[in-house]
């Protein structure tokens, strides 16, 4: 079977790379930015927006969104070529309140939220993990109790990106505390910016970075802003998990990580010969240049399934258990082909490829436990997929 691409795809993908070539406000090659970092953001906005002029950010939703209708593998194109370039472009609003409101959002709230996310207007943050609750993400304790028109929600949220200036904030609250826990859960979405009662701290995380943690006291929120049925948000979170879940920007990335590490040995040595004449290392490479390319297919088959107006369930947990576990190998085989300077942090002279291995390979493992642990995964895919029965 022969995986090519059609014509008219490659000729876009083309255009994309002289596009980045001309237009990117930063040397790909040398710096992996964070679009959650204070100077970093700005960059990443700037191009964003130029990406959202032209309609690209969102090119696979229908027209009459702010989308071009295009198909789902020519949006596989574009993600693969910004990813692989380090280019963090693909934003919670893109990735998953966007969909999610096309599927349960009402008419209202298609109108105002789905064009300013296609231009690249409004930032978004997830409110999923809480301080108590994480991997059980169905325990969570934030509240929201009906007053009128209005929720008022208490409660904190973690680990997003609620510090890097977030405009609104997507979010799973308790609606009825009565019910079983995967009941009485709301999906509502709530602005951030100038509501009283809300309160964001950074969090220090292990690999030079942050995240945020959100505090709401009795803050009120429109129920016009419930997306899904009140109690019902549970299985409004789920698919919209689906979405998160199976992006294509791992392989991409790893491809250039791992052109990356075979370089490198290529032009050092280690006890008198080239670390690429070392038949263990060639080895090891080879694995993760193989498990690079299937996590590529399985993400080509979850863009075909979401082509076939198909939710990848059990697909998109496949693809991100074991998307993230080949990250967390690959990074963790360059800290090992390094050596001790493998553990060197970005800004020692010393790193090897300026210590972007030390610091992603410190980010991976997070990577294994947002979005669901694989643990959580392997039992999406045990019970939803295979059939069999819960543990």
């Amino acid at each position: 079977m022969d995986f090519k691409f059609e014509n008219e795809d490659e000729k876009f993908r083309e255009e994309v790379i002289d596009f980045i070539d001309k237009e990117l406000p930063w040397n790909w090659r040398e710096l992996d930015l964070d679009a959650e970092d204070d100077d970093d953001k700005i960059l990443v906005r700037q191009f964003k927006k130029k990406l959202g002029e032209k309609g690209w950010l969102t090119m696979a939703w229908p027209e009459e969104y702010g989308g071009q209708a295009a198909s789902h593998m020519r949006q596989v194109v574009f993600n693969e070529e910004m990813a692989y370039r380090g280019i963090p472009v693909g934003d919670a609003g893109i990735r998953m309140v966007g969909p999610i409101l096309m599927l349960y959002g009402t008419d209202e709230q298609k109108k105002q939220f789905l064009p300013q996310i296609a231009g690249a207007e409004i930032n978004w943050s997830q409110g999923y993990s809480e301080p108590d609750s994480g991997s059980d993400l169905a325990s969570l304790q934030t509240r929201a109790v009906e007053d009128g028109d209005d929720f008022v929600v208490s409660g904190s949220k973690i680990w997003n990106s609620a510090h890097a200036d977030s405009d609104w904030m997507f979010m799973l609250v308790r609606t009825n505390p009565d019910a079983p826990k995967h009941r009485g859960i709301s999906f509502v979405l709530t602005e951030l910016e100038g509501t009283e009662g809300v309160t964001i701290e950074k969090i220090p995380m292990m690999w030079n970075a942050y995240r945020g943690l959100a505090t709401f006291s009795d803050v009120r929120i429109p129920k016009k802003n419930l997306v899904g049925e009140q109690d019902r948000g549970w299985y409004v979170g789920a698919a919209l998990l689906d979405f998160e879940r199976s992006g294509v920007d791992r392989p991409a990335k790893a491809k250039k990580v791992l052109e990356d590490l075979v370089q490198f040995c290529k032009t050092t040595q280690k006890n008198g010969r080239l670390l690429s004449e070392d038949p263990i290392i060639r080895r090891e490479l080879a694995d993760l240049a193989v498990q690079i390319e299937t996590t590529r297919l399985m993400c080509y088959n979850v863009a075909w399934m979401q082509s076939k107006d198909l939710i990848p369930n059990m697909e998109a947990s496949i693809t991100k258990a074991y998307g993230t576990e080949m990250i967390n190998r690959l990074y963790g085989l360059g800290v090992k082909i390094m050596g001790i300077h493998g553990q060197l942090e970005p800004e020692s002279k010393w790193a090897p490829l300026a210590g972007r291995i030390e610091n992603a390979w410190l980010r991976s493992f997070g990577g294994m436990v947002a979005a669901g642990t694989s643990e959580i995964q392997r039992s999406v895919i045990a019970t939803r997929g295979l059939g069999l029965p819960r543990g």
